[in-house]
């Protein structure tokens, strides 16, 4: 799986995780920290093309930044 994480206003979470759950099958969503709006996407290899499509069609509308690394405290590293 490629793992993208993702900043972005607390506002739009609930929207952008169900505009990417759309695509079942092709990636997973989990929101890693709800306060600083930290979106962790794995994106099935097979369908790494498509969903950069999406994704960079997210960046736009919505504003997604993407985090080069991002590391929990916890076990999520």
């Amino acid at each position: 799986m490629i793992r993208k994480w993702f900043r972005i206003n607390t506002s739009d979470i609930a929207l952008v995780q169900f505009l990417l759950e759309g695509y079942e099958g092709s990636a997973t969503i989990s929101t890693l920290d709800p306060r600083a709006a930290i979106l962790q996407v794995l994106i099935m290899p097979d369908f790494t093309g498509e969903m950069e499509s999406v994704l960079d069609h997210l960046k736009r509308r919505f504003d997604l930044q993407e985090i080069p690394a991002f590391c929990e405290r916890t076990i999520l590293c």
